[in-house]
Parts: structure tokens; sequence; C-alpha cells
């Protein structure tokens, strides 16, 4: 098994999502904001996939000491230096979570419920618990559950996996198209930061990450049939969690469309 297999296998889940009716439900400013405030939380689950790997792969406790793999190493670290410390639009370090909060804001959408989450988890201190006690939506509770349960098992390829085919790289560009579109309808509602923040993903995962978490997986897997296995599981597992995402997304909006 090897790469395009997973792809081969995965490839009816990418279709679903391509041509999902989410696309077309985006029409208002009010309806971006919607999509953002659920995204927010793929965004956020996101960084803790990225920093899971990085304890697995590297080594980030002291005393310090070389991990099996210089080339899984250096690679993860590549990847942790952008997403946690990326340029923003105007020049300062932040990690692509920050930037979304900040894009956010500007276009009016509320950080409240993420923010809200986040300090559940902190006072919980047990991230499982915050999932099924929050308000969220069950199918972003499922997605949420799904990522920690992956990194609490442990195993690096799964991690890897659900990192590398989890997140749906196809999706950004249709989203700069839209937010493009709205830019023009749209001339009071300022979003060159989040254009900013989706045109800066596609050009990372096309021409840095994607390639570099392809190679991580390779690495990870060698010749193990077994670890292929459960990569391809995962990885279509993960893309399932993604395609609740997007139908809760869709029917939140629809929801508030009908109540308006």
């Amino acid at each position: 098994m090897n790469i395009q297999n997973i792809n081969n296998a995965i490839d009816p889940q990418k279709k679903i999502l391509l041509q999902h009716p989410l696309y077309a439900k985006v029409k208002t400013i009010e309806d971006l904001q919607s999509f953002l405030e659920s995204h927010v939380f793929a965004v956020w689950d996101f960084m803790s996939l990225l920093k899971a790997l990085q304890s697995k792969l590297t080594c980030t406790i002291t005393p310090w000491f070389a991990t099996a793999n210089p080339e899984t190493r250096y690679l993860i670290n590549e990847i942790v230096l952008a997403e946690e410390s990326d340029l923003t639009l105007d020049g300062r370090r932040q990690s692509h979570y920050e930037m979304y909060i900040e894009a956010m804001k500007d276009c009016g959408a509320s950080t409240l419920e993420i923010e809200n989450f986040i300090a559940q988890i902190n006072s919980l201190q047990n991230i499982f618990v915050a999932i099924k006690t929050s308000n969220l939506h069950s199918n972003i509770k499922a997605f949420l559950d799904f990522t920690f349960r992956v990194i609490e098992q442990g195993k690096p390829h799964e991690i890897a996996a659900a990192f590398t085919f989890g997140r749906e790289d196809l999706i950004p560009s249709m989203f700069t198209a839209i937010l493009k579109n709205f830019e023009a309808n749209f001339p009071d509602t300022d979003l060159s930061k989040l254009i900013y923040y989706f045109e800066r993903h596609i050009e990372l995962d096309a021409d840095e990450h994607g390639p570099m978490a392809m190679k991580m997986i390779t690495e990870l897997c060698g010749e193990d049939a077994q670890k292929w296995t459960e990569v391809e599981e995962i990885s279509v597992m993960a893309l399932d969690k993604r395609i609740g995402l997007w139908d809760a997304i869709e029917e939140i909006i629809t929801m508030k469309v009908e109540m308006a």
C-alpha cells in the first residue's frame, strides 16, 4: 500500500466534500459569519494534531535526546514553524488560529463560543468532558471527539493520517473564490485578513506542507502493511467527520435564515 492507495480510498469522501451543498448556502455576510463561527473549531483542533505530532516525533522534554528519525523530526518542525508562527498580512508573527480569530472579528463574526469552549477546557482540564458538556452541534462534538481520540491513542502514523488526509486542501480554494465575491459585493466588510488566511493556507499546503506531510506518512509507515491499513482507516473516518461538520454548518445557516 502507498499514498496513491490512500487517495483512492478517500476519493468518495473528497467528492462529497467538493460538491457539498454548504457552499451554495453561503450567500450573505451573515451566512459567512455563521460558517466561520463553527469552522473555527476545526482550525483550532488542527493545531492540537500538529502539536501531538511534534511531541511524538521530536523531543519536547528535558533532558533532551535525539529521536529516532531525523527526517520526520525535520518535517514536523518545519510545519510547526509556519503553522504556529507565520507572518500575518501586516508582517506580525501569529499562529494560523490567531490569524483566523482576527479575521473573524474583522468581518463581524463572534469568537465568543470558541473562546468560552477553550476557557471550559482550561477549567475542567479534560477535553472530552468539555466536548460532551458543551452546547455545540452534535456533529461538531463528534468532529472534535474524533480528533482527540486519535491523539489519545498515541499512534504517530494515525495522528499523521488525521493531520494529512483529514484536512481537505481543496475546500479553502473554493472559499477564497466566495470571499472575493463578497469583497466585491460587500465593500464595507473587511475580508482582507480572511482572504489572506485562506490563500496562505492554500500556498503552504500545495507547495510545502502537503508534500512534507505525505513524506512524513511514508516515513512513519515504511513497509509496515498494518500501519498503512490504519492510515487508510483513520483517513476515511477523518473525512467522514469533516462531511459531518459541513452538514452541521449547513444546518446552522439554514436554521438562522429561516428564523430571520
